[in-house]
Order: C-alpha cells, then structure tokens, then sequence
C-alpha cells in the first residue's frame, strides 16, 4: 500500500531505533499482517529499505488502528490512511498500551500467526492478560514492560538467524547461571521470500527484575559522593563503590565461565592474533580521519596493537557478551544481574555469534569505570582536584572489578595482558569517534585514556 510506504518514510528517519539515519533512501517496501483484530486492530510490518549506497535493512514496525483520533496519542502517532473513503489512523503500537497484552497472549499460547512464530521456553509464568508499559530509555530496540512480572524486548532491525540475545540466556538457563533473568520465550518471523533463510528474531520474553538498581546509576552516584567530600579518598567515602565493583566482577566471570561450557569454544591461534591485531589497527586509521586528534597517539596505539600481532598468551576463545559496561547491569538485593547479550546491535548479526576472547568484554567494563569516573569532569576539565580523584576512583573500581574476577575464576584478568590492553585501546578509538560525531564535549574522556594506554612502557 503506497499510502502506508509514505507514512513510514516520513515516520522511521524520526524514531530512536532506526540505524540509517542520514543515510538516503532509494526506495521502500512493506508487508504485513493481522496480529490481533480486537480494538484497537494490531497489524505487524515489515518494511524493507533500500538505500542509495546500495545497503538495504529491515525493520519491525507493529501497528495499532482505530477509526478515531485517540486522546492523550499524540507522541505515538504514525498517520492517517485513506481506504474507500474512510480514514483510518495508525498509531506505534509499542507505545499504545490497549494494544500491548497479544504479544503474551500469543507467546503463553504458543500460536503461530502467518509468518510469525511464539515459542515460549516452557519455564516461568508469562502474565497474560496484562498491558505493557514502554520503557522510554532504549534506542536500537523497543522494550515493554508488563507490572512487575516479565519484560519483552522487541528487535526492530530483522536479520536472518536467532539472535545472540536469546541464544545465550537460552544456554544460560540451562547452564541455572544466577546472573541473569530467567528467559520466558521468544517470537520468530519467516523469511517468505526464501524458505532456506533462517528465520529472524523479532523479540524476546524474560522475567523482570523488579527493585534493581542500574549499575551505572549507582557508579556514578559514588562518584559524586567522593566529589562532595573534598578531603577524603575513594575508600573512605560512605558510597564507595569497590565492594560492587568485586562482585560484579566475580558475576562477569561466572557468566564467561558457564558461557564456555554450553557454548562452543576453541584455542586462539597465531591467525587470529594477526587478524585481531590487523582489525583494530584498520580502526585506527578509518577513526584518525574523523578524529586527528588521535594522530598524537597513533604510533603508540600501533605499537599495542602490533605486540598482539606477535602476542604467545594462551586464550582459549568462546562466546561473549560483547558490549558489556555499567549500563548492561543491574544490582539486586540478591547479586548482580547481567542484561542484554545481543552484542552490539551495529554490526552485523553474524559478527555478533563469533567466537572471542573473555577480555573483550573485561576491557569493556573497565572502559565504563573510566567513563564513571571522569563524566562529571567534561564541565570542569580544568578541576585538576577532580581529575586527581576521578583517575583514583577509577583505578580503585577497576582493580577491585579485576580482584572479583580472578577470586570467581582464578585468572587474573588485569595482569600484563598486552590483549587486554588493546581491547581498551580498540575500545576507547572506537569511543572516540561516536563522542566527535554526539557528544563533542565528551571527547575528552576517551582521549585521556588513549594517552595512559598508548604512553605506557
């Protein structure tokens, strides 16, 4: 329908979850189907973008349809279609909370609904019946929340194949890991054009965690604590944060642990080491032409890099969370609970499933410390006070991170790694260019890292 392909290239360029913004379109199509024919009507879209440069994506767009304007919709409204003289008006069916309960109808049920599939994992309780409520924080996809009982989080970019997100709490769950929530099922889509294609993710269903506090939120409330206190040091302010920081780094190193017993794993070889090593100096240079100021550091980076290259450190290579920082985990009376195993949602799916190295997701959280730790800085970048006491908090979260990690393990993670420290170089380049193109203010922290990692002996 071209009314409804003209809707939606108005509409998605605006939504937080499209990944091709700024990126010209070349054309655009959609199919879909009736979910739910209840009132409001829910129809599911998939709609196919072409781009000029020749990449094509496609994403989930469910729909919600009344024949009314509804009250208090504004922020959820898609547009209006004609159809024999009638309007009709389509809303964000995520976001229209009377049109949230048959995703765990279908999904308790088990149905299958055109070329959709819900296959609930046959574990927990899935509350039917209840409406879901929005979590408006989320960018690349779109969760709701049903009362205090389950969490669905929707794929809005499809990819053939299952997700690394319900692949791994899948295996987790048999693994009976205590750091994370409990999967409760998922939802596939068909390929319809291809019956070979692997079908596509389109959400998942786990059990919400409810009074959790978010691992960010209470690193950076103790970092404030310590700014406040002008005469004391990190561990001896009433919020230090070390104690979270061990464990947390002990429920990392249980979560790799089970990951490598359920999931395929292998020895790293010479290959590899080149490849990884050849990879991130590629980053480099791609990343100096949008940042020069990483010029003054790049033949240090180089030299980090190339000692991977050269690198004899026995890794045995597994499955990994991927994109792991202080964002990805939530704190309960109980331990910490570690979320979203979908890697990064940038890149393509099947990069996302392949084997790794443990440390590429213990370099990632020692990059959140740092960001932590120095946040409240980008406003005061002159505070040589705050900067003192930033680098001390840092130091003193990341050794206790490493210290929980090796207890729970018996590898110190933190040693004279030279991968480890080319993770966190690879990772704070990579911080690099998205603070020049978001945040420019913010450039300063990641660049401040690169002078420690590439000016060390």
């Amino acid at each position: 329908m071209k009314a409804l392909t003209d809707l939606f290239r108005e509409w998605i360029p605006q939504q937080r979850w499209f990944g091709g913004k700024g990126r010209e379109w070349a054309d655009v199509t959609e199919d879909g189907f009736f979910l739910d024919r209840g009132n409001p009507v829910l129809s599911v879209h998939r709609v196919r973008i072409s781009y000029r440069d020749g990449a094509r994506e496609t994403y989930l767009v469910p729909l919600s349809w009344r024949d009314h304007l509804a009250e208090d919709m504004d922020a959820a409204f898609v547009g209006a279609v004609s159809n024999d003289g009638r309007e009709s008006f389509a809303y964000d069916a995520m976001r229209d909370r009377e049109s949230t309960a048959p995703w765990l109808i279908h999904l308790a049920q088990g149905s299958a609904i055109g070329p959709m599939r819900f296959s609930p994992a046959g574990e927990g309780h899935i509350p039917e019946g209840l409406p879901g409520d929005i979590v408006s924080t989320e960018q690349s996809n779109t969760s709701l929340v049903y009362g205090q009982e389950a969490i669905l989080k929707l794929f809005r970019r499809l990819e053939p194949g299952l997700n690394p997100d319900v692949e791994i709490h899948n295996a987790l769950r048999r693994a009976e890991n205590e750091h994370i929530a409990a999967l409760l099922g998922h939802i596939e889509i068909d390929d319809d054009g291809d019956p070979d294609t692997p079908p596509a993710t389109v959400a998942m269903l786990q059990t919400f965690v409810p009074n959790a506090s978010d691992g960010w939120r209470l690193a950076t409330a103790s970092v404030r604590d310590l700014y406040a206190e002008g005469d004391l040091h990190a561990d001896e302010v009433g919020g230090d944060f070390a104690a979270d920081s061990q464990r947390l780094g002990a429920a990392t190193a249980s979560v790799h642990r089970d990951m490598a017993q359920v999931l395929p794993t292998e020895p790293a070889s010479p290959e590899w080491y080149a490849e990884v090593a050849q990879q991130m100096t590629e980053r480099l240079d791609a990343a100096i032409a949008v940042v020069p100021q990483l010029e003054q550091y790049a033949e240090g980076l180089r030299r980090v890099y190339a000692a991977v290259a050269d690198s004899q450190e026995p890794v045995v290579r597994q499955r990994v969370h991927g994109d792991l920082h202080l964002g990805q985990v939530l704190r309960t009376t109980t331990g910490w609970i570690i979320l979203d195993f979908e890697g990064e949602p940038a890149r393509p799916l099947v990069e996302r499933r392949v084997l790794d190295s443990p440390l590429r997701d213990v370099a990632g959280m020692l990059r959140s410390f740092d960001y932590a730790a120095r946040h409240m800085l980008v406003e005061q970048p002159e505070d040589t006070q705050r900067a003192y006491r930033a680098q001390e908090w840092a130091a003193r979260n990341r050794a206790a991170f490493c210290t929980g990690y090796s207890e729970a393990s018996g590898l110190d993670p933190c040693g004279e790694s030279p991968l480890l420290r080319a993770f966190e170089a690879d990772k704070a380049v990579y911080e690099c260019v998205y603070e020049a193109r978001n945040r420019p203010h913010w450039l300063m922290i990641p660049l401040q890292s690169l002078s420690r990692i590439a000016e060390r002996d």
